[in-house]
């Protein structure tokens, strides 16, 4: 709350108060059940700014519907990718069941000309530019109680979103992996 010339001071309590020692708690509804995935790739190309391309994917929790994302998913958002570079793609990935499918082999299989493809080692988190993201965007949900899994999602977004702004942001994910993008030789 702001009073007088800007200052700013705490808004009046709401209720009980608990004292020190005690802690408050929220009391939430179990109703719905929800989840949210997210699939990205930090993009990097020499001489050009770095970008970050990501999907959201909602699931609401219903019977028989996929609680991840598919191998479409993941396929489009690597399309999706290399339109807006306008370059070739090197895919550096994990070994997550859906990167390793027979679906997702058949896709860059059968794309040769633009996506190449590497694997992480297993359990290298350090390794992957996107953890850096990932990352960014959870300490930014740590507080935050949203009132159902579509105002999740909406925020998810959003946050994925400004991080897209902020180029350097995206510079500093590659640099905490150690890794260096050099262009190739002539």
């Amino acid at each position: 709350m702001l009073r007088g010339r800007g200052r700013a001071e705490p808004a009046p309590a709401e209720g009980p108060d608990l004292g020190p020692g005690h802690t408050p708690v929220v009391r939430v509804s179990g109703k719905g059940s929800g989840k949210v995935s997210v699939a990205g790739l930090a993009c990097y190309k020499p001489g050009a700014q770095p970008a970050c391309s990501t999907r959201a994917r909602t699931h609401d929790g219903r019977k028989g519907e996929s609680r991840s994302m598919s191998e479409a998913d993941y396929a489009s958002l690597v399309t999706a990718a290399h339109n807006q570079l306008h370059a070739p793609v090197i895919l550096i990935w994990d070994n997550l069941n859906t990167h390793v499918s027979a679906a997702m082999r058949a896709f860059i299989a059968a794309h040769p000309d633009w996506l190449t493809e590497a694997r992480l080692p297993t359990y290298a988190l350090d390794l992957n530019a996107v953890e850096g993201a990932w990352a960014n965007m959870k300490n930014s949900l740590g507080n935050l109680t949203a009132h159902d899994v579509g105002q999740l999602t909406a925020i998810i977004k959003n946050r994925l979103k400004s991080i897209q702004y902020q180029p350097g942001l995206i510079d500093a994910f590659l640099a905490q992996t150690g890794l260096i993008l050099e262009p190739e030789p002539p």
